[in-house]
C-alpha cells in the first residue's frame, strides 16, 4: 500500500511542480506585458516624443508594449495551474477544513465525515473531469480559435484535462483509502496536514 500510494504522490507533486513553473511563467508574462504597456505609454507621451521623437518613434515601432494575447495565455495557463494543483492538495489532504463543530464528535464520526467528503470529492473531480472531457471534443469539433493568438482553445482543455484526470484519479484513490481506514480502523495515510482555518 505505501509503494501504491509513494507513486500517486509522486505523480501528484510532479502536476504541483509543473503548475509551478507554468505559474512562474504566467507571472512573468504578467510583469513584463504591464512593463511593456507602461513603456509604449511613455514613449506616446508628449514629453518624450517632443525631447527624443526618433528613439521613442523607433522602440514603439520595434514592439515595444504589452505582449499579444497575453490576456490569452494567462487565461489558459491558469485553468491549466488549478487543475495541476488538485491532485497535491486531495492527496495530502491540504484543502481548509472548518471544524468548529467536528472537535466535538468522537473519533468515528469524525473518521466517517473524512470518508464522506472525500466519497464527494470524488464525486465533484470525476464529474469535472467528464464534462471537461466532452467540452474539450466539442471545441475540437467547432475549430473554435482564440481571437488575438489564433490557438484552437481545445488546447487549454486538453492541458486542463491532464490536471483534472489526475486529480479525479488522486480523489478516488483517497477516497478508497479514508473507506479502508474507517473499515479498519487504522491510519494508512495521515489526514493532519489540510489547512485548518
Amino acid at each position: 500500500m505505501q509503494s501504491v500510494h509513494r507513486f500517486v504522490l509522486g505523480l501528484a507533486r510532479l502536476m504541483a511542480i509543473l503548475g509551478g513553473i507554468v505559474l512562474s511563467l504566467l507571472i512573468l508574462i504578467i510583469c513584463i506585458s504591464i512593463l511593456g504597456r507602461a513603456l509604449n505609454t511613455l514613449f506616446h507621451s508628449d514629453l518624450i516624443m517632443g525631447i527624443m521623437p526618433g528613439l521613442a518613434t523607433g522602440l514603439i515601432d520595434a514592439g515595444i508594449g504589452a505582449i499579444p494575447g497575453d490576456f490569452e495565455l494567462v487565461e489558459a495557463g491558469m485553468a491549466f495551474c488549478i487543475f495541476a494543483f488538485l491532485p497535491f492538495c486531495q492527496i495530502t489532504n491540504g484543502h481548509a477544513a472548518v471544524d468548529i463543530f467536528t472537535k466535538a464528535l468522537p473519533r468515528w464520526a469524525n473518521r466517517l465525515l473524512e470518508v464522506l467528503i472525500a466519497i464527494l470529492f470524488a464525486v465533484v473531480l470525476v464529474t469535472i473531469t467528464v464534462q471537461l472531457e466532452q467540452g474539450m471534443a466539442r471545441k475540437m469539433s467547432s475549430g473554435q480559435t482564440t481571437l488575438l493568438l489564433q490557438f484552437p482553445v481545445w488546447w487549454s482543455y486538453a492541458l486542463s484535462l491532464m490536471g483534472a484526470v489526475m486529480a479525479a484519479a488522486a480523489a478516488v484513490y483517497m477516497a478508497l483509502i479514508r473507506a479502508l481506514e474507517f473499515l479498519s480502523g487504522r491510519t494508512i495515510v495521515p489526514a493532519a496536514v489540510g489547512a485548518d482555518h
